[in-house]
C-alpha cells in the first residue's frame, strides 16, 4: 500500500530475531502458495561475498553422439581405420569401445568398433564384428547421418599403463542477485488490530511477508538476468530457474495420455542426471489434466506427502518419482499449461544479504508520526546441473 497502516509496530518483532532464524521462521507462513522459495529455504542458502554470483555447473561426459555425414558402404584393407564425423566434438576418446544400435554386419548383429585415433570430430575406427574376405579387406555397411552412436568401456592392452584422459570441463556461468524489500509501517497512536500470528509476527507484517515471497517466486522461476540503470545507480535483476534448465518435454494439452505421462517422467529422469526423486512445480492446467489420467500399476498416483512443508502428490514409475504440486506463478504469468521439473538436489539459492529487518522511526526523523520495519533480502537462485531439470511445454 502507498499509506502507513494505522496500527502499532509489533514489540515482537525485532531484527535479531529475523537475522538468527529468519528461515526456520518465514518457512512457516503459507508454505505452499511458495514452493520454490519454500524448497529454497529449508534446503539453506550459500552466503555470497557479491551481488553477483559465479558458478561451476557440470553434467556427466555424454553417452552418445551422432553421425553428421553419411558414410556409404565401402571395403577397406585389413588393418586400415575408416573414419566417421560425428556432431559433438570430443565425444569420444582414443581406446573407447562404439555402439551403433541401428547399423549392422553381414550376420545382422549391431556393429561393434574401437576408436584407434580422434581428431576433433573426425574419429577413426576399427570394426571389432566384421569379418576379413578372401582378399584380406572388411566391409563396411552404410552408416546414415544423424545415425546415434553409444559410447562403451574402454579397452587398454596388457601392457599399456595409461590411457586418454577423461577431460569433462565445468562450464563457469553466473547470476545476479537482487534486492527484495518490503516496508510495514503503522501509526504510533493507536492499533487496529491486537491479532498476532503463532509465532509473534502482526497479521499485516505476515501478508507482506506472503506478498514478498510470491513476488521472489516469480523473479527466481522467469526473471532475467540484467543490470539496468535508474535514475543513475545500477538495479540488478536476478535470472530465473526457467531460463537455466537445458531440457524440454513436449506435450499436447488437449490430448494428454497415460503414456504422454509415462514419457514425460521417462525425458525427466533419463540422461543419467540428477537424483531418481524429483519435483513437478506445474500450473491448474497442467495440474487438471494429470488428474484425469487413470493411473494404472506402471504409474501410481494415489499418494499424498508433505515435504519441506509443502504438500505434494506422489507419482511413482519405473523411472522415478515425482513430487507434484501447484505453482500459481504458472497461471499468474498466463502458462497455467506449463510446469517445471527440478531436482532439489541440484538447485543452490545464493545470499548476498540474508533476509533481515530494519526499524526505521519517521516520527524521529520528523518525517511523520509512524514507524516501520523494512524487510530486505538479496538472492538467486542457480541449478548445478541443468540437465537435471526439464521444462513442460505444451504444443497446440
Amino acid at each position: 500500500m502507498s499509506t502507513p497502516l494505522t496500527t502499532d509496530v509489533t514489540n515482537y518483532v525485532s531484527p535479531t530475531l529475523l537475522r538468527s532464524e529468519i528461515d526456520n521462521r518465514i518457512v512457516k507462513i503459507r508454505p505452499s502458495s511458495t514452493p520454490l522459495d519454500q524448497i529454497s529455504r529449508m534446503a539453506g542458502a550459500r552466503q555470497s561475498g557479491s551481488m553477483k554470483v559465479e558458478y561451476y555447473s557440470v553434467d556427466i561426459k555424454p553417452a552418445t553422439a551422432t553421425v553428421q555425414t553419411s558414410l556409404i558402404a565401402k571395403s577397406y584393407p585389413e588393418g586400415d581405420c575408416f573414419k566417421v564425423t560425428v556432431k559433438e566434438n570430443s565425444a569420444f576418446s582414443p581406446s573407447d569401445t562404439l555402439f551403433f544400435p541401428t547399423v549392422t554386419n553381414s550376420a545382422g548383429e549391431q556393429l561393434i568398433c574401437y576408436v584407434a585415433e580422434t581428431n576433433g570430430r573426425e574419429i577413426s575406427l576399427t570394426p571389432i564384428n566384421i569379418d576379413i574376405n578372401d582378399e584380406g579387406e572388411y566391409a563396411v555397411p552404410t552408416i546414415a547421418a544423424d545415425t546415434t552412436i553409444v559410447r562403451m568401456g574402454r579397452a587398454a592392452g596388457e601392457l599399456d599403463v595409461q590411457t586418454a584422459q577423461f577431460v569433462t570441463l565445468p562450464k563457469k556461468d553466473d547470476n545476479l542477485c537482487q534486492i527484495f524489500k518490503a516496508q510495514i509501517e503503522e501509526s504510533l497512536l493507536q492499533r487496529l488490530s491486537d491479532k498476532e500470528v503463532g509465532w509473534t509476527f502482526s497479521d499485516q507484517e505476515e501478508v507482506a511477508i506472503l506478498d514478498m515471497r510470491m513476488c521472489m517466486e516469480r523473479s527466481f522461476l522467469f526473471g532475467r538476468k540484467k543490470t539496468i540503470t535508474v535514475a543513475g545507480k545500477p538495479v540488478m535483476l536476478t535470472g530465473g530457474i526457467w531460463h537455466q534448465a537445458k531440457k524440454d518435454f513436449k506435450y499436447s494439452p488437449d490430448s494428454l495420455t497415460d503414456k504422454d505421462l509415462i514419457a514425460m517422467m521417462r525425458r525427466a529422469f533419463s540422461d543419467s542426471n540428477g537424483s531418481t526423486r524429483k519435483i513437478l512445480l506445474a500450473g491448474s492446467g497442467l495440474i487438471e489434466r494429470l488428474n484425469t489420467l487413470d493411473h494404472t500399476r506402471v504409474i501410481s498416483g494415489n499418494q499424498r506427502v508433505t515435504k519441506w512443508g509443502v504438500d505434494f502428490d506422489h507419482l511413482v514409475s519405473k523411472f522415478g518419482s515425482l513430487y507434484v504440486a501447484r505453482c500459481e506463478v504458472f497461471d499468474l504469468c498466463g502458462m497455467d499449461d506449463y510446469g517445471m521439473v527440478i531436482d532439489p538436489e541440484y538447485i543452490t539459492k545464493y545470499s548476498h544479504i540474508p533476509f533481515s529487518a530494519e526499524r526505521i522511526s519517521f516520527h524521529k526523523q520528523g518525517v511523520r508520526n509512524t514507524e516501520a520495519v523494512v524487510l530486505t533480502e538479496a538472492s538467486c537462485l542457480v541449478l548445478r546441473y541443468p540437465a537435471a531439470h526439464m521444462r513442460i511445454i505444451p504444443q497446440r
